[in-house]
């Protein structure tokens, strides 16, 4: 079992910029895939970002070129880091990891306004 904490979140002006922390509860170098999810309300949860282990990425389209996530094995660590920030980017965002059974932070809220 994994258990998943996210920090970071907070309130931003758009054009602005902060970094999501995902800490794993243990070892997560060999977790296969680990990532984040949004949600806003009236939507289903999207991905947002995802790292394999190997360390390949893949983004949504609506925030490639802004978003980059990585992550520190040593750290168990994954982190989200957000330029550029838009209104339309304001969600909670969660956390996720996977070795086949899928694992869940409990969400963190992201608000972009002026």
């Amino acid at each position: 079992q994994v258990q998943l904490v996210e920090s970071g979140g907070g309130l931003v002006q758009p054009g602005g910029s902060l970094r999501l922390s995902c800490v794993a509860s243990r070892s997560i170098s060999r977790i296969y895939r680990m990532g984040w999810y949004r949600r806003t309300p009236g939507k289903q949860r999207e991905l947002v970002a995802i790292i394999i282990s190997g360390g390949s990425t893949n983004y949504a389209d609506s925030v490639r070129g802004r978003f980059t996530i990585s992550r520190d094995n040593a750290k168990n660590t994954v982190y989200l880091q957000m330029n550029s920030l838009k209104p339309e980017d304001t969600a909670v965002y969660y956390c996720y990891s996977s070795t086949g059974v899928e694992y869940w932070g409990q969400g963190i809220q992201v608000t972009v306004s002026s």
